[in-house]
């Protein structure tokens, strides 16, 4: 998952490797409040945690718009038959 949110955010240095594993390691917790079994390897899973991790890495000037996509993101999974909580 690290390599994949590098990738996303386009970063080539490992200087950053323990932020963005706690901000991956967020998400998927945040994503655990809402989803049974937030599986990584799930494609719709893998874009809202790199959507989280874009959003709070730095100060990113789309802070809102990302804001409103992972929480848009999170919605759809959380009401998607298999995804949400029973």
């Amino acid at each position: 998952m690290l390599e994949a949110v590098k990738l996303a955010l386009r970063i080539v240095t490992n200087a950053y490797d323990d932020e963005l594993q706690a901000l991956i390691m967020a998400a998927i917790a945040d994503l655990g409040i809402v989803l049974n079994d937030p599986d990584e390897s799930d494609a719709l899973i893998t874009q809202a945690i790199k959507t989280y991790v874009r959003m709070n890495f730095g100060s990113p000037s789309d802070y809102d718009r990302l804001k409103r996509s992972y929480d848009e993101q999170k919605a759809q999974l959380a009401s998607a038959s298999g995804y949400g909580l029973s």
